[in-house]
């Protein structure tokens, strides 16, 4: 959305000076409405001035009809785009409400009230590079277009963005339960949207990428806009405690199933299963395991064929079958960080699992981090917006 450049205290010192000359030059009598007089010299004025160049992209085209006067209508184009806007109550204003492209010449023509028309150009600032979204999660090929309650919107770009404040205000997330979110960049080539609390069940959300012509950085501009739609299915929230060494899932707050695990045997830190709010990040039939930090001929190597398998970190950690840990599966953790479940429960729990489903893990010391994969819910609301550059907001009603 563009931004406002020039205050309404300008605009309204413009009107009135225009209204007052155009009067006088009217020589109007004494008799005569003074409505009616203003509106007999209509005048039109326009914001970026006529023939103006090196306009920003975001800068806002405001056309006022100052006087008394009013706008019939008003369309700003240029060669294959039109930058749509919005017409105030009273017909007396209109401002634009995208971004311009870079390096475009604009014509802007209006139409009052009584008939008149005026039009003027300007001209945007040239891109000397563009950016755009490289990956966009949720995605129908790798997680579906129906995802779990936990699930964040993830965006990767294809160069580093400095103007971050610009990128994310055309970030636009729309959803038919309307809840309170922010985007937090993790670093200048990702942000990430999440709500305040858990999405609600079967909730519809878009997500609008409005980056043609926003500013990415010095002399670099959005190349193209980017939609998303995706729903939200049930609630299922699985917890598992190392200590207990069962795992429980719930969906719509009713268990639903009660599963014996083994997790990370400690000892050593790496063995130990991440405490935390986890997300199920992919569902595959067969993971090959690799021992991590440990090659072939060396003690405590393995390579091994896993089947029915959750990720739920970037740390190689899973909630997979386990055959070989049957009977130790709600006793004692023997693994090497992963939580093992017999075939049948990995069965059962990998066609019941939605990508981003919480599934959260409780007993151990060593805690998920928030970069660990998808580990956004361990940041807490207030730790959340320390990297949001326009802080929180309610989304959008679809």
């Amino acid at each position: 959305m563009g931004r406002v450049t020039t205050g309404s205290a300008g605009l309204l010192a413009l009107a009135l000076a225009t209204a007052c000359s155009a009067s006088n030059a009217a020589g109007a009598d004494e008799g005569a409405s003074p409505v009616a007089a203003a509106a007999a010299t209509t005048t039109v004025s326009v914001l970026p001035a006529n023939q103006a160049v090196n306009i920003g992209t975001d800068e806002t085209v405001i056309v006022a009809a100052p006087g008394g006067g009013t706008l019939k209508s008003v369309r700003v184009t240029g060669p294959g785009t039109t930058l749509p806007g919005v017409l105030s109550g009273d017909a007396t204003r209109w401002r634009s409400t995208r971004t311009a492209r870079p390096g475009t010449t604009y014509t802007v023509a209006v139409t009052t009230g009584d008939g008149k028309q005026t039009t003027s150009t300007f001209t945007t600032v040239k891109a000397t590079k563009s950016f755009e979204i490289e990956q966009l999660t949720p995605h129908k090929d790798n997680t579906g277009l129906t995802v779990g309650v936990g699930m964040p919107i993830m965006i990767t770009f294809d160069r580093d963005i400095t103007d971050r404040v610009s990128v994310e205000r055309n970030l636009y997330v729309k959803a038919s339960k309307p809840v309170e979110g922010a985007w937090h960049w993790f670093d200048d080539r990702h942000v990430d949207f999440r709500p305040k609390t858990y999405w609600p069940a079967h909730t519809k959300v878009r997500l609008e990428a409005r980056l043609t012509g926003v500013r990415g950085g010095p002399g670099m501009y959005g190349k193209r806009d980017h939609v998303l739609d995706f729903k939200i299915g049930r609630e299922q929230i699985t917890k598992g405690s190392t200590d207990a060494h069962y795992l429980t899932v719930r969906r719509d707050g009713k268990k639903i199933r009660d599963i014996p695990m083994s997790a990370g045997q400690g000892g050593v830190w790496k063995y130990y299963t991440t405490s935390g709010v986890h997300l199920a990040m992919s569902r595959e039939p067969v993971t090959v395991m690799i021992s991590p930090g440990i090659g072939p001929g060396s003690p405590g190597y393995y390579r091994m064929v896993v089947y029915n398998t959750v990720r739920i970190s970037n740390s190689g950690e899973y909630v997979h079958s386990a055959p070989w840990s049957v009977g130790s599966q709600g006793y004692s953790n023997v693994s090497h960080g992963c939580v093992n479940i017999s075939p049948a429960n990995a069965s059962w729990f990998i066609r019941n699992t939605l990508i981003g489903d919480p599934i959260i893990i409780t007993g151990t010391p060593r805690k998920l981090e928030p970069t660990n994969g998808w580990g956004h819910w361990q940041e807490d609301w207030k730790q959340w917006l320390q990297w949001s550059s326009i802080k929180a907001g309610r989304t959008e009603a679809m």
